[in-house]
């Protein structure tokens, strides 16, 4: 058996540019090699639309679209349906109805007002993003549980147009899974396209791609640097980049549980990241030996991705207290945080900075991944200290709503006039002058109703 090599750090013997590198993740490798191809094709697509992005499909997925549409025919999906195994449907049609039930509860009322005092009402006024495209990677696998993860909120939100773009086989032809999935979500609107070429394609548009609001959804390093150029012309969301997660863990934590749960995110590909972060050297050792006979059972291609993140953005940091690992988490600020503590719940007060925390050994990482019911598309490269995970208010825009009745003008006029008179405004201080005039001749209105539909 190849022996396995493994990032093993003493945090406590790292100075402060070592402890840096160690937070750093594959984003970090958005170099001006990477930028410059990433506009290269982004600028063809921008202006030869299809020719472009068919060329490019070609040269970097080896299929050739020359007289193939882009966009899913129906009977794509009949056929997407009939190839898969019931089996299969059924965990998809299982995990979607977990999925819908939790995103349900995230949904706001269309108008919500406060009184903020006898007469002023403020609030919010929610509307849907009128059109999104969701980006769903298929380079290392078929991930039809992040067609579901963005698809969900999105018909829930109400978004009139939702677009999915995913990378075909060399054959041209879209996962039947995630056909499948769009299908029972209520997607409509697929493309066999991916990598830079389709986020381009959904930014800018094309003879056979309108143009979108917002793109959504995980990728490559290539994808997130095409994300990153194009942040000025449409919105972009939260960064979603390679896969990445902590194990948190004391001494009561069954290595085997804590070895398994390290690679689960590994596999996802070599430019992941994974660590093992404990206080318990004797743990950090169990883990260490645990691991070769667990990736000598996972397939060769599986096991090299897993191989490679040990050796490079990932392994096993030891520390001399817990406050030090709680304090490389909140530094790191991972996407996926396992607490894997005799009392995780107690330690949950003092994670600041982690997309996703999952709380005991029980709590998998592919549980949360596929059927829990929270989304597994979540912020990477360290923007889970000021992202959230995907939700149904990332398809949602809101706007500043205000009803003030005529007894609500008297409690507001004097602070206005005299904040206004102060910055220099006199039209402002006028406005609400004239109004207390009139204010004590006219009748008192009733305020709008708290959940309006309009």
């Amino acid at each position: 058996m190849e022996k396995l090599k493994i990032n093993i750090h003493d945090w406590h013997n790292l100075d402060e540019t070592q402890r840096e590198s160690l937070c750093r993740r594959v984003e970090a490798a958005i170099t001006t090699e990477v930028m410059d191809t990433v506009r290269e094709v982004i600028e063809a697509v921008r202006r030869e639309g299809d020719a472009a992005i068919m060329r490019y499909t070609e040269k970097f997925d080896g299929a050739d679209l020359e007289g193939v549409p882009l966009r899913a025919a129906a009977g794509e999906f009949r056929s997407a349906e009939q190839s898969l195994d019931e089996e299969v449907k059924r965990a998809i049609e299982f995990a979607v109805e977990n999925v819908r039930r939790v995103h349900e509860q995230q949904r706001p009322g269309c108008l919500e007002l406060c009184e903020v005092r006898p007469g002023v009402f403020s609030g919010e006024r929610f509307t849907p993003i009128p059109s999104v495209g969701l980006y769903v990677p298929r380079g290392r696998g078929s991930f039809p549980s992040v067609m579901y993860m963005q698809a969900i909120p999105a018909v829930i939100a109400g978004v009139k147009r939702i677009a999915a773009v995913s990378p075909p086989d060399k054959r041209g032809r879209i996962d039947p899974a995630c056909l499948y999935t769009a299908k029972i979500c209520g997607v409509e609107e697929v493309y066999r396209i991916g990598g830079v070429q389709g986020i381009a394609a959904l930014a800018f548009g094309s003879e056979s791609i309108p143009r979108v609001d917002k793109i959504l959804g995980p990728g490559s390093l290539y994808v997130a640097a095409a994300k990153r150029a194009l942040a000025d012309r449409v919105d972009v969301g939260m960064p979603a980049g390679p896969s990445e997660a902590i194990v948190l863990a004391d001494q009561t934590a069954d290595p085997r549980l804590a070895a398994l749960d390290l690679i689960t995110e590994a596999e996802h590909g070599s430019d992941s990241s994974a660590f093992l972060v404990t206080p318990s050297r004797k743990l950090a050792q169990a883990v260490e030996r645990e691991l070769p006979s667990l990736l000598a059972e996972l397939d060769p291609p599986r096991a090299a991705f897993v191989r490679d993140v040990l050796s490079g953005y990932g392994g096993i940091v030891v520390t001399e207290t817990m406050e030090q690992a709680i304090d490389f988490v909140n530094r790191y600020a991972p996407e996926h945080l396992q607490i894997a503590c005799r009392e995780p719940i107690t330690l949950l007060g003092r994670i600041e900075n982690a997309g996703e925390i999952l709380l005991g050994q029980n709590s998998a990482f592919s549980m949360a991944n596929y059927a829990v019911g929270c989304n597994n598309v979540i912020p990477t490269g360290g923007w889970a200290r000021t992202c959230s995970p995907l939700s149904v208010r990332a398809f949602l825009k809101s706007s500043s709503a205000v009803y003030v009745a005529s007894q609500g003008i008297s409690q507001l006029s004097g602070a206005v006039a005299a904040l206004a008179g102060y910055e220099g405004f006199s039209a402002h201080a006028m406005a609400v002058r004239r109004r207390v005039q009139g204010a004590e001749a006219a009748s008192d209105d009733s305020p709008p109703t708290r959940h309006s539909s309009g």
